[in-house]
């Protein structure tokens, strides 16, 4: 099978990876990919919004699947306008990937389906928001409604922070377009655990939980980000709560979109929040996560591919999804200053020695005129290792990225220990 994955980043990197292990592809691209996924498939330099262009590449080359990992060209349709040039492709449709695109939809959809989230409501007037605000006190919390890669959540502890942080949305457009309507919600209280899941519109198959660090310093300090690292499973997420999750929250999830006439294939992302009064979501994706993913797949046993096929086809139900012992933890190596103002065009050292005992996954990478890899991004490398505790698989990510080394490297000190 021709197969080509759309993205350029540390979870594309994890896909590739895991697909080029599959008997069944025979050949690997990715569009636009880096310099780390340049290893395992043939890069294309098409941006991966670029819907048309995209659609026409995978038609004129013949690809067999084509599979959309980010978020913004699931939001533009692109499967929808592979599936009507003949190609399969997995991922939700635009009308299904909304429970991301917008967060307001998929607040909409739980207050109507009785799916357990926060307390909320929905502004397009910046004086309401602001005096909502002040009715609620803090903490709360803002939302911007649309996309904003991963960053488009404040979580204020103060009156003042939350109506600034309004403000920035809506008058500033901080966000562009996305922050024009926000979803303002009480601060649930509680660990936050990730749980992906295949679906084919009808089953569901949850993968390993996971955690994830969005803040950019040690003890969960400074801007959000769009994570620093993360592991799984996550020990907080026991069977029992899993068994309450697949009954209050992920199948009446399916079913709601299946009822609501988006019917969801592809990956579904559940944000939780363990709160004293039981799980809740905190929000959807309609993907895999990055870094979450570069952990997660590092630990599944089966064919990626039969997957993908399967939650296409309708026939998830019938896959056997196996998993390794154990756990994974992914540090990333980022650099200085991000999320923020940061340099990139760094040289650096270290990628064979550390690739010896553990899989560096590169999200923000470019080759550079002679060859060597260049730092291209906020976030850089993903170094995730395997280990038969929690604790040995967060110690072995720590010890094979001590070779690695860039200008103004930054990475957190405390994943999986906080």
């Amino acid at each position: 099978m021709k197969v080509l994955v759309v993205g350029g980043g540390g979870r594309e990197h994890a896909i590739c990876w895991k697909l080029a292990q599959s008997p069944k592809v025979t050949e690997l691209y990715c569009a636009p990919g880096n310099a780390g996924i340049a290893q395992v498939a043939t890069c294309v330099p098409i941006k991966a919004t670029d819907v048309e262009a995209m659609v026409a590449w995978a038609k004129e080359n013949a690809m067999d699947f084509v599979m959309v990992a980010p978020d913004d060209p699931l939001a533009l349709g692109m499967v929808d306008a592979l599936e009507a040039a003949g190609i399969p492709a997995f991922g939700p449709r635009k009308n299904a990937a909304i429970i991301e695109a917008s967060k307001a939809f998929s607040k909409e959809l739980m207050k109507k389906y009785h799916i357990p989230t926060a307390k909320y409501e929905t502004f397009t007037d910046l004086d309401k928001a602001l005096s909502y605000i002040q009715e609620q006190g803090a903490p709360i919390v803002v939302k911007a409604d649309g996309l904003a890669l991963g960053k488009g959540v404040v979580v204020a502890s103060t009156v003042e922070e939350a109506q600034k942080a309004a403000r920035e949305m809506m008058e500033d457009k901080k966000f562009g377009e996305s922050g024009s309507t926000v979803v303002i919600e009480e601060c649930m209280v509680g660990p936050e655990v990730t749980v992906l899941a295949f679906c084919d519109g009808e089953h569901l198959v949850p993968m390993l939980s996971s955690q994830d660090h969005k803040r950019a310093y040690d003890g969960n300090q400074g801007p959000n980000t769009g994570g620093m690292g993360a592991f799984c499973p996550s020990p907080k997420y026991t069977p029992d709560l899993a068994k309450t999750c697949m009954e209050q929250i992920f199948l009446p999830t399916v079913a709601a979109l299946k009822a609501e006439g988006r019917p969801f294939k592809g990956v579904i992302y559940f944000g939780l929040m363990l709160t004293q009064n039981g799980p809740k979501v905190v929000e959807y994706n309609a993907r895999f996560g990055d870094p979450e993913t570069q952990p997660i797949l590092s630990m599944l046993d089966s064919d990626l591919m039969d997957i993908f096929e399967a939650c296409v086809n309708g026939t998830l139900d019938q896959v056997d999804i196996r998993w390794k012992k154990g756990a994974a933890c992914c540090l990333v190596l980022a650099s200085g200053g991000y999320p923020v103002k940061y340099q990139s065009g760094y040289p650096i050292s270290g990628l064979e020695e550390a690739g010896k005992s553990a899989t560096v996954f590169h999200a923000g990478t470019k080759k550079g005129e002679d060859g060597a890899i260049l730092t291209a991004g906020g976030r850089v490398l993903g170094v995730t290792a395997l280990g038969d505790t929690l604790e040995q698989a967060i110690a072995n990510a720590y010890a094979a990225a001590k070779p690695i080394s860039f200008q103004d490297m930054h990475f957190r000190t405390d994943i999986g220990k906080v």
